[in-house]
């Protein structure tokens, strides 16, 4: 088959890759439907992230089941599917106290490379849940929201306790901050407060229910969002960059007793204790367990209730993948849709 390589910064390959197989009892393997280029894969595109050697990169799926090893019992050829970027057993303590992402026997799915014609997925049985038929063409870019970026965003919004009532305000305006978003919204926030510098997604975060913008950062960002709450701050504050200050600026913008849902993935953060402590916020996040909320967000998909897949504002042939990764770098679009 043929998939994504990443041979060093800026350097994705589609080349050819060996097919997937069954390795393990409990694996599957998928034919991709679609998949995408993730914000966090930037990282490594950009040099954040080292690169040793060149390896198979992508992590968001949907598929339609082509082979399942002898011990899987739930998940059947023909069934279109969606997993997480860990794939988990379902069953160890974390995966009960519902973090599948910090599974006992986690694997996880970068790399294995979900930019790719095929995709071998570890874990079937508790990695993989079935939609409830062949989803029609329109919902398949939403499905593949809730693999990372839609479940991100709502781990984010459940972690910063968003509810009826409550003001929130997101840092960072890509898929998972846009996804914040609609996820504050439809948990029942009051008012969400996107901060953003960029009228396109400005303009897709009003669509999703913000109700302010805020287009500063850092210390002047956050003296915006408290003069929009009294001078208190946001009750609720989701950080979807992961940078020293989209952090710093998340905690400063919460209110004392507040919540801040850290979901973006952390380089170079160094969070002082002393700010902390004297902040009176809660602060909880990490690698996003989507493989919670899938179930329901798939209904919420499929019921139309929801339209995550809005996020992806550009479309490509999965062999222009390095083409999706430069307009995501240079900001030319928020999120690129892969079809093989």
């Amino acid at each position: 088959m043929r998939g994504a390589v990443i041979h060093a910064p800026g350097d994705v390959r589609f080349e050819e890759r060996a097919d997937p197989t069954i390795e393990q009892p409990t694996d599957a393997v998928i034919r991709m439907v679609a998949t995408c280029v993730c914000g966090s894969d930037l990282w490594s595109y950009r040099g954040d992230n080292r690169i040793d050697h060149p390896q198979p990169i992508g992590h968001e799926y949907v598929g339609v089941v082509e082979e399942v090893g002898a011990d899987v019992r739930t998940i059947r050829p023909g069934q279109t599917v969606v997993g997480s970027f860990f794939a988990s057993d379902n069953t160890c303590a974390h995966c009960r106290a519902g973090y599948q992402t910090a599974c006992l026997h986690r694997v996880g799915m970068g790399g294995l490379g979900a930019q790719a014609e095929r995709l071998r997925v570890p874990l079937a049985d508790g990695t993989l849940v079935a939609a409830s038929g062949t989803p029609d063409a329109d919902l398949v870019p939403s499905l593949l929201a809730a693999s990372d970026v839609l479940g991100t965003g709502w781990f984010a919004a459940t972690a910063a306790e968003v509810g009826p009532g409550k003001t929130v305000a997101v840092v960072g305006d890509g898929a998972v901050g846009l996804l914040g978003v609609l996820a504050a919204r439809e948990l029942g926030a009051e008012r969400v407060i996107a901060m953003s510098r960029h009228a396109s997604r400005q303009a897709l975060a009003r669509e999703f229910g913000a109700t302010d913008i805020v287009t500063t950062r850092g210390d002047e960002g956050v003296a915006e969002v408290k003069d929009l709450t009294d001078g208190l701050g946001a009750d609720s504050v989701i950080e979807a960059v992961g940078t020293q200050q989209s952090v710093m600026q998340a905690i400063a913008a919460t209110r004392a007793g507040g919540h801040v849902g850290m979901v973006g993935v952390a380089h170079g953060v160094a969070i002082p204790g002393d700010r902390l402590f004297y902040s009176f916020v809660h602060l909880h996040g990490g690698p996003a367990p989507v493989r919670r909320f899938l179930p329901e967000l798939i209904g919420l998909i499929e019921q139309r209730a929801i339209d995550p897949g809005r996020v992806f504002d550009l479309t490509l042939p999965l062999s222009e993948v390095a083409e999706g990764y430069r307009a995501m770098d240079e900001r030319r679009a928020i999120k690129t849709l892969l079809v093989p």
